[in-house]
């Protein structure tokens, strides 16, 4: 009679589960419609083909440049950590996969027990306190059936976590392959510079000599022996923030690579060209190729999903608990047939009045899901800003960058005429004009391998903000 009632009770809790779960409250997640544009700005492509999907090898043809970036693809501490809240997430995410299934705990205990002489036990005996044995082992069956999909959310929460740590990892990834390549393009650039300088410097003591003679020979007047002296010293001093500039951008490097810091190998700037072929593809392709922007339509996933299981908390819920064991006074009985104890209980919970904690809980919930969504929107309208931002500084860079060429050709022309009339005892020629000659052609040289840089750097920036570097 008694396992009769129990299997009845049973079946009208299982038949009332199967009905609640009629009533499912879990909404199915959607992307949400966030208005794009059909073309990034001033470019009008047909072809969805992208430099986003190239390798950052293939992008790259320096072979210094290219261990550099492997190194600091497997050996940066940002890129480490990174790695590591992806374990981390995956571990919550197994975890929630299990959510479902049942909890089970085994116990065992066993000892002597003593009354007191004023227990209820002993008063009711008329008598003493006595002592007793007890032994027992448990096991124990615990599961919650999920009505509401309050489980089922948790996962997919969980699963939108560990995914949205990915894509932050490969978000990190893309940036990383970005700074070493634009700080490599930035060292070359300033060896460059220092090699300018030098020759310069070299150039300049030349001309303190020439001076030095013209004066001897009346041409021209101290002052202007002092003027080209002090040039010299400017140049030095030029030669010296450069230098310092190098050694702090090698430290730099060193630290992208998770290395003491030290020299850093490279070629030379003049050496350097990428494999570009402009292809921009369109703006809806940020969805999936700006690791960025995966992350924060993640992160909304998991706001939604946790918003649900907060609105699941205000219904019933139903689980059932099942004990089976042995339980025996004396030691020598406790494994006999007779010592076997089994209970089942089923449990439905309505909850009535928390301090609003639960109300509380799903007001924040909703309010962290809105703040997710406009963090999405935000990220998309950054990518698409960032593309922009890259394709106008290219097309600019290449433009200024002839524009140098032709402006320090002519600068180079007028130290050279300056010079040879001054040398040639033409009156209308000054040691000043030759001064300003010089240190226009000097500035222009600096200013040409600046742009040279910045034309490299651009192409890096393009690559990273169209979601390149992190695909293989």
């Amino acid at each position: 009679m008694r396992k009769r009632k129990l299997t009845y009770g049973m079946l009208v809790l299982a038949v009332a589960s199967i009905g609640l779960q009629s009533c499912f409250v879990a909404r199915k997640y959607q992307q949400p419609e966030i208005e794009i544009q059909d073309q990034y700005r001033n470019v009008v492509t047909s072809d969805s083909a992208t430099l986003a999907s190239m390798p950052w090898e293939n992008l790259f043809t320096d072979n210094q440049l290219k261990r550099l970036v492997l190194e600091a693809l497997d050996s940066n501490l940002d890129l480490l950590m990174a790695v590591e809240r992806v374990n981390a997430a995956e571990a919550y995410f197994k975890q929630g996969k299990m959510g479902q299934l049942p909890s089970l705990n085994l116990s065992a205990n066993g000892g002597t027990y003593e009354t007191s002489d004023n227990s209820s036990a002993a008063i009711a005996a008329g008598g003493k306190g006595s002592s007793f044995e007890n032994f027992q082992l448990n096991g124990n069956i615990s599961w919650e059936a999920d009505i509401w999909g309050k489980i089922r959310s948790s996962r997919r929460a969980a699963q939108a976590a560990y995914l949205q740590s990915e894509a932050s990892r490969r978000a990190v990834e893309s940036t990383l392959v970005a700074n070493m390549a634009s700080a490599y393009y930035q060292l070359l650039a300033l060896d460059a510079q220092v090699e300018v300088a030098q020759r310069t410097v070299t150039n300049r003591k030349e001309s303190l000599e020439t001076m030095k003679s013209l004066k001897e020979a009346g041409q021209v007047t101290e002052a202007a022996v002092k003027q080209t002296e002090a040039q010299l010293y400017s140049t030095q001093i030029l030669l010296l923030d450069l230098e310092q500039n190098v050694s702090l951008l090698e430290n730099t490097i060193s630290l992208l690579l998770g290395r003491p810091v030290g020299e850093v190998d490279r070629g030379k700037l003049g050496e350097q060209k990428i494999n570009l072929k402009l292809e921009m593809g369109f703006p809806v392709q940020l969805f999936s190729n700006r690791p960025d922007v995966m992350a924060a339509e993640l992160g909304l996933r998991n706001a939604f999903e946790l918003t649900n299981v907060a609105k699941s908390n205000f219904y019933p819920s139903i689980s059932v608990n099942a004990t089976v064991g042995l339980e025996s006074i004396k030691f020598e009985d406790w494994f006999s047939t007779s010592s076997i104890f089994s209970n089942v209980i089923g449990n439905l919970t309505q909850p009535l009045f928390n301090k609003r904690s639960i109300r509380t809980q799903y007001e924040v919930a909703k309010a962290k899901q809105a703040e997710a969504k406009q963090n999405f929107k935000k990220s998309l309208l950054m990518a698409g800003k960032e593309v922009s931002d890259a394709l106008y500084s290219y097309k600019a860079e290449e433009e200024r960058y002839e524009i140098r060429k032709l402006e320090l050709q002519a600068l180079s022309d007028a130290v050279s005429y300056s010079e040879e009339l001054l040398n040639n005892g033409y009156a209308n020629t000054t040691y000043l004009e030759v001064l300003t000659a010089r240190g226009n052609a000097l500035s222009s040289e600096i200013n040409m391998i600046d742009s040279k840089f910045k034309q490299l750097n651009s192409v890096v920036e393009l690559y990273k903000a169209l979601g390149g570097g992190w695909k293989k």
